[in-house]
């Protein structure tokens, strides 16, 4: 009588694909659904920021489901207010971003020609940003920022002080900022180079 078990007849270091394929499938799915949130804003992503703002600039912002909410982010030198900016389409003209890198300016240009520069879920914490003219569509002023819902997945603290509206229009927009964060950030005409200005 054998008393070999049943696996002894396997070879040694082959893996059971099938068997693999059924363990890893539930979280190659959980992985792909956070992925997808996290993209989509619906969950926050935990980022410490370099401690450093850098300028952005844009001759016109075109954006469809706009919230602002108060705010705050980490960095090496301790938290700092902010206000937190979340569209859920936009479009930018002539975007400019600007930073100093040590001793020097980094300048990116991008959306010059008659393409502009596309985002999704766009969202910027910003100390400040100013404008020529802003035009609002369907504006709600002073709504709990815990209950807004133009930008899905994007929401400030229950309680807060909060605005949204259906539609943005900013021309000639400056904003001195901490953190940008996108699901897509389409740049037509690209170009990154040092020194120049916005």
């Amino acid at each position: 009588m054998s008393t070999e078990s049943p696996t002894a007849s396997l070879p040694q270091g082959h893996v059971r694909w099938r068997r693999l394929a059924i363990i890893l499938a539930p979280a190659a799915a959980l992985t792909a659904v956070l992925v997808g949130l996290t993209a989509n804003g619906a969950i926050a992503a935990s980022i410490s920021v370099s401690g450093q703002e850098f300028l952005v600039t844009s001759s016109q912002l075109n954006g469809t489901g706009f919230e602002q909410y108060g705010g705050q982010i980490s960095g090496s030198s301790g938290t700092q207010p902010v206000v937190v900016s979340a569209i859920h389409s936009a479009t930018l003209s002539h975007l400019c971003q600007q930073v100093k890198v040590g001793g020097v300016t980094l300048t990116l240009h991008a959306g010059d020609g008659s393409t502009p520069v596309a985002a999704s879920n766009l969202i910027v914490d910003a100390s400040g940003q100013s404008g020529s003219e802003a035009v609002f569509h369907n504006i709600t002023i002073g709504q709990d920022s815990g209950s807004l819902g133009e930008d899905p997945g994007a929401e400030g603290q229950a309680g807060g002080f909060g605005q949204e509206a259906s539609s943005v229009t900013i021309d000639n927009l400056v904003q001195h900022t901490w953190l940008t964060t996108a699901g897509t950030f389409t740049l037509p005409g690209l170009t990154l180079g040092f020194g120049g200005s916005c």
